[in-house]
């Protein structure tokens, strides 16, 4: 059952409830469902190990970059994954950008023979690609290096995978795989006051009592509600600067983003996240 201004469960849209359901050792079980739900159900991961998400270039002068959830399986292979809340300027740039840091991160002192472990990048995006890039009803792409005169994959190790979120509209009645599965949990979760019948596996049980606001300790409660507050700043301000973005151009639209996030004291680093500004940019403004 959904319902509309009543929340049971928490929104996983929000920094708070994304991390909780996928940031943490204790969850990391769903983590490790959702990502081989990705991969049509082939088991690419049967552990993980968290890492730091936040990493820096080679000199304090290079940019940084912070990760919603890093990790590597079993094998050492290194898993991105973001939830990507707002549309914003050279999204594909920053998605290869950040996919350099595990890829570099894997080479050693010394001698080495350039043997890499595979990189995969997941974004959640509440967004659609602008421009029709791919049809309405295309909202899950496997993304790697190929060679464009015969279609065969040329590199195998790098892969993006984007999931267009708005794109997803299959009802509970159909749901047939654990892919469909764990979209509709993250599309519909906070507008569900009960847990859906299609959703009886043992994983979704943990899901459905992680995530219900009742069982918060008073500090994670504190915590979600600032999250929530944020996000719904975040998609007000979106929303108005993309009305006035339509007359005014990209870049201004950025910039007006920015500036109502740091107006409402949002961290910088959230700040050039959504707006796709520069440090020094959110600073001069």
């Amino acid at each position: 059952m959904i319902v509309e201004g009543t929340e049971r469960y928490i929104n996983p849209y929000t920094d708070f409830g994304f991390k909780k359901l996928f940031g943490t050792e204790m969850n990391k079980d769903l983590l490790i469902s959702f990502l081989n739900a990705l991969f049509y159900g082939h088991e690419v991961v049967r552990d993980v190990t968290y890492l730091n998400g936040e990493h820096f270039g080679e000199s304090y002068r290079d940019r940084k970059a912070i990760f919603d959830v890093y990790c590597e399986n079993e094998q050492g292979e290194k898993f991105i994954v973001e939830m990507q809340k707002a549309e914003q300027d050279y999204f594909k740039d920053r998605s290869v950008y950040y996919a350099t840091f595990p890829i570099r991160e894997q080479a050693p002192r010394g001698e080495w023979n350039f043997q890499l472990k595979a990189v995969y990048t997941v974004g959640i995006l509440n967004f659609v690609f602008p421009d029709d890039e791919y049809s309405p009803d295309c909202y899950h792409h496997e993304v790697k290096l190929m060679d464009t005169k015969d279609k065969h994959v040329f590199y195998d190790k790098l892969t993006f995978v984007y999931l267009e979120m708005p794109k997803f509209n299959k009802s509970e009645n159909e749901l047939e795989t654990m892919f469909d599965k764990w979209l509709f949990v993250l599309r519909n979760l906070s507008r569900l006051m009960q847990r859906p019948a299609a959703l009886q596996e043992r994983i979704f049980t943990k899901l459905f009592e992680q995530a219900e606001i009742a069982r918060f300790t008073p500090q994670d409660a504190r915590e979600y509600e600032e999250s929530v507050k944020i996000y719904r700043d975040l998609t007000n301000i979106v929303n108005t600067a993309e009305r006035k973005g339509r007359a005014e151009g990209e870049k201004q639209k950025a910039m007006d983003i920015a500036r109502q996030m740091k107006a409402d004291g949002l961290p910088a680093e959230t700040i050039v996240k959504y707006s796709g500004l520069s440090i020094n940019e959110i600073l001069e403004l």
